[in-house]
């Protein structure tokens, strides 16, 4: 029987979903050229695969156009195909971008930063997620047991990410029974989501070919470890050099960095259902769970919504970053980065002063403290991020009136699929789709 390689032309779409339509890999270079169409309502696909409300409904068409540096083939070496997948933009008809298109709308956030300011955003997003080919005993965070029960799980995965070009850097069993992390190297601006994108899927692919399964999702159950995103950033100027770190200020951040991290504290609260975009998104986003409550920034403190990182080696100016915390894989990482970049921007133009650090637990400050300090308790519910999201003048200038309303609608429409259901039935959704 005669077979043919198919390549799958992908969106990440506001559910945060890796979606597409395939086509004979050898006829690349016709569908590079002319695209394959897309209803926009696609984009509203829900995580759980459900279209509940469209602005859109059955009208329109949209064309996905391949990006040729994003072709990516998992080849295992198994009896069965390899595995391949491009990543595409989202444009008009008549060639344009589309305004709705999470990857244009990142690259418009790059290109502003860079035609304004010179400088560009480097970044990475380290991912946590659970893997079901070990035991999920307790008494195994970060041990050397978790590593033998994996197999070779995880040297699959780092030699096909580095087969790919994701650059993995560090490979572990981390805090929760079953739960691992993998590290990669930074990027720069859409690269970066790219990577991210292609990473969750790598790893999915990897777990499937052993008869396992990995997972994403934010919680795991009631009570127990969930997995987060952490996205690592600095600043680079357009010929490549770092410019993030000045040793005499505030923070050891240059001030161009000062007022972006300024920026996204501003915004934080009103960006949460870009980048913790689920219903049980929340459960982690709590005091003492090691993830982010408040929009604070601090010092090399695992709970802050911003944590600057501690330099390591012997070049701090190419080591500083700063981590985002308040994130998971439920979001699009188009979006997550798109509106990193696009808050930090925003305190850029307007020269925000970078707030002082907090030392603290900021839950254990008084609200007079807490109101002086600028800090805000980060939403407890995707419902009332929704709210905070709608009310904010700045997001709605970032993304347009249209995007902002289509996205509000899928996130809207996935708590509706949600009705009735008990924490426990609820992660167990999500758990299944993650």
């Amino acid at each position: 029987m005669r077979t043919r390689d198919v390549t799958l032309a992908c969106i990440t779409d506001y559910g945060g979903r890796v979606r597409g339509k395939g086509y004979p890999t050898d006829d690349a270079a016709s569908f590079a050229r002319k695209g394959i169409g897309l209803a926009p309502t696609n984009l509203m696909i829900t995580t759980f695969g459900d279209i509940v409300d469209s602005p859109w409904g059955s009208r329109g068409e949209l064309l996905m156009m391949p990006d040729p540096t994003t072709e990516t083939v998992i080849d295992l070496g198994l009896e069965k195909a390899a595995e391949r997948f491009i990543l595409c933009n989202l444009d008009k008809l008549d060639g344009s971008p589309w305004e709705g298109c999470p990857r244009h709308w990142l690259r418009r956030g790059c290109e502003a930063l860079e035609a304004e300011f010179g400088l560009r955003p480097f970044a990475a997003f380290e991912h946590e997620f659970h893997y079901s080919g070990v035991s999920e005993d307790g008494g195994n965070a970060y041990g050397l047991e978790a590593f033998r029960q994996q197999g070779n799980f995880l040297q699959e995965l780092v030699g096909t990410l580095t087969d790919i070009g994701v650059e993995p850097e560090m490979a572990m069993p981390e805090y929760g029974p079953g739960q691992f992390e993998v590290t990669n190297a930074p990027a720069i601006g859409v690269a970066a989501a790219d990577r991210a994108v292609k990473f969750r899927e790598v790893v999915r692919s990897v777990a499937h070919a052993r008869g396992e399964r990995a997972t994403f999702s934010p919680v795991m159950g009631v009570g127990k470890v969930g997995n987060g995103v952490h996205v690592h950033f600095s600043l680079q100027s357009t010929d490549g050099e770092p410019a993030s770190f000045d040793a005499s200020g505030r923070y050891n951040m240059s001030a161009p960095l000062g007022r972006f991290v300024a920026g996204i504290l501003k915004h934080m609260p009103a960006i949460l259902p870009l980048t913790a975009a689920s219903a049980i998104s929340y459960e982690r986003l709590q005091p003492h769970r090691w993830s982010a409550s408040y929009n604070n920034l601090s010092v090399q403190d695992r709970e802050a919504g911003l944590r600057i990182c501690p330099l390591s080696g012997d070049n701090p100016e190419k080591s500083f970053n700063v981590e985002y915390r308040a994130a998971d894989a439920s979001a699009n990482p188009y979006l997550v980065l798109g509106a990193l970049v696009w808050c930090g921007l925003d305190g850029m133009r307007n020269a925000l002063p970078l707030p002082e650090a907090t030392e603290s637990d900021p839950d254990a400050l008084d609200a007079t403290e807490i109101a002086a300090r600028g800090l805000q308790r980060l939403p407890t519910s995707l419902n009332a991020a929704i709210e905070a999201m709608e009310a904010s003048e700045a997001i709605l200038s970032f993304m347009g009136q249209e995007f902002r309303d289509a996205y509000l609608m899928n996130k809207r429409s996935e708590l509706k699929l949600l009705e009735g259901l008990d924490l426990d039935q609820q992660v167990a959704k999500y758990v299944a789709c993650f």
